[in-house]
């Protein structure tokens, strides 16, 4: 576990590789688990802002869910997240030509209609943030729905943290993903095998 100001961060973050691909899993994690994406309290007021913008992008039944319950809604443990079709899909997750999901929001971003590319848990995915009192912990979920991803970035050698670099400091800033990177590359060197 590594410690950045007040965050800390697993050793798979360092340790695992992973880069998304999209070819492979066709944006299985917008359609599969229980419940939407998860969501920050300060999230739900840019989800109403940018709705009317974001409208014309979604699917017919997204916009009836949404229409329905909100731009948001709350899952069994009453955690915030995104609303979904019928058990399924985000309502803000759209099919391109090719069949692969992609989010609605980031395409809006994307042509420079709104300045928010998407909830922050979204990009950030595979770590996931769990918040304590005092701290943060960032950790790696791991998803048999990412195994392509996870070969493609064994393959590509990129680990979680480059792999997310943008969210990264997106969520935290420039400065504290330097000190994260910084602490990483302290310990390289310690954890390479001596050759004999």
């Amino acid at each position: 576990m590594l410690k950045v100001g007040e965050v800390l961060v697993s050793d798979d973050i360092r340790d695992k590789e992973f880069v998304c691909n999209l070819e492979k899993c066709k944006g299985a994690c917008c359609v599969e688990g229980d419940f939407g994406a998860p969501l920050d309290e300060s999230e739900l007021e840019i989800l109403k802002e940018i709705y009317p913008v974001v409208k014309p992008y979604l699917s017919k039944a997204g916009i009836k869910v949404i229409e329905k319950e909100g731009t948001h809604t709350t899952d069994d443990d009453g955690e915030l997240c995104t609303p979904v079709i019928d058990g399924r899909e985000c309502v803000y997750a759209i099919y391109d030509k090719q069949g692969i999901l992609k989010c609605g929001i980031e395409q809006a971003y994307n042509d420079g209609k709104i300045s928010w590319k998407k909830p922050i848990s979204c990009h950030l995915y595979p770590i996931r943030i769990t918040t304590k009192k005092s701290f943060e912990a960032l950790n790696y979920h791991k998803w048999h729905i990412c195994s392509p991803a996870c070969a493609l970035g064994k393959e590509l050698q990129v680990p979680v943290y480059k792999f997310l670099k943008d969210p990264l400091i997106r969520k935290y800033g420039e400065q504290w993903y330097g000190e994260l990177v910084k602490l990483i590359e302290e310990e390289e060197p310690k954890k390479k095998p001596s050759k004999k």
